[in-house]
């Protein structure tokens, strides 16, 4: 199986999916134990939820799983949040800090992995990036993901139903932000926050250069927005919930297209 998924389009956005795979190849997978082997961790259905919403959309998906490696880590092994508990570039343990592995993975397998897994992801994605931006003078990365909205080892209490994430400002123009923020805000029924628990990833932070032409957002949804429960088997709910969360993320996209040619006007 190749390691990353690619649709073309048109659209200056381009939706990143690091974390929706669940391919573990049988040589990886006979070392995981058997929570492990459960994939608890993955962002459930996240790339139906967004299929279709901005049909020009450009998409880039990792086909492996997170455990395997983690798209949306650095790949020098730096830590996203110092301080605080997270999971690494190959995670160790699991977001109920269970450990995954029965023999954790050295610096070679490491090594390995990197190769094989994490940078071709990240070779396509920058290539598609270059190339949204030289059709439309600007590239809008909006990263989608997904979490339990109760995870005690990595936060206190419930997520909001969205985390917005721009590494307090960095990753993109202003209005980006504010148009994000808005339309959650206003979306009846859900509850938002802005760089709160998830600041963006190592893929917002890395890609997100504004000065460029290229700015960078990430959307950490719970999962209570969209699966019909969040404990196994994370099945996807296609009625009522996802048909009212899509309409606001097709509205988030549409807006965020909508912004693209002023936006492209500043590009250096």
């Amino acid at each position: 199986m190749q390691p990353v998924e690619v649709f073309q389009g048109t659209s200056p956005v381009i939706l990143g999916l690091p974390h929706t795979g669940t391919h573990v190849p049988d040589d990886i997978a006979k070392h995981l134990k058997s929570n492990g082997k459960l994939l608890r961790d993955t962002d459930w259905h996240v790339h139906e939820l967004y299929a279709g919403l901005l049909p020009q959309a450009t998409t880039v998906r990792a086909t492996f799983h997170r455990y395997v490696i983690d798209a949306n880590r650095d790949p020098s092994g730096q830590s996203l949040y110092p301080g605080q508990n997270t999971t690494g570039l190959i995670p160790l343990t699991d977001f109920d800090d269970q450990p995954l592995w029965n023999e954790a993975p050295d610096e070679a397998e490491t090594a390995r992995r990197l190769e094989q897994f994490h940078r071709p992801y990240h070779a396509v994605l920058a290539k598609e990036i270059e190339r949204v931006r030289q059709i439309n003078g600007i590239a809008i990365l909006y990263d989608c993901h997904s979490i339990r909205s109760t995870c005690p080892f990595l936060f206190e209490g419930q997520l909001p139903d969205f985390s917005i994430g721009t590494n307090d400002g960095a990753t993109c123009a202003p209005e980006i932000e504010e148009a994000v923020r808005k339309t959650c805000a206003e979306s009846e029924g859900y509850t938002h926050v802005v760089n709160g628990r998830f600041k963006g990833g190592w893929t917002t932070r890395h890609y997100g250069r504004p000065e460029n032409g290229v700015h960078a957002i990430q959307m950490e949804l719970t999962q209570r927005t969209h699966l019909v429960s969040e404990s196994l088997p994370f099945a996807y709910d296609g009625g009522d919930k996802a048909v009212r969360l899509r309409r606001v993320l097709r509205q988030i996209l549409e807006q965020l297209q909508g912004l693209a040619p002023r936006l492209a006007g500043r590009a250096g």
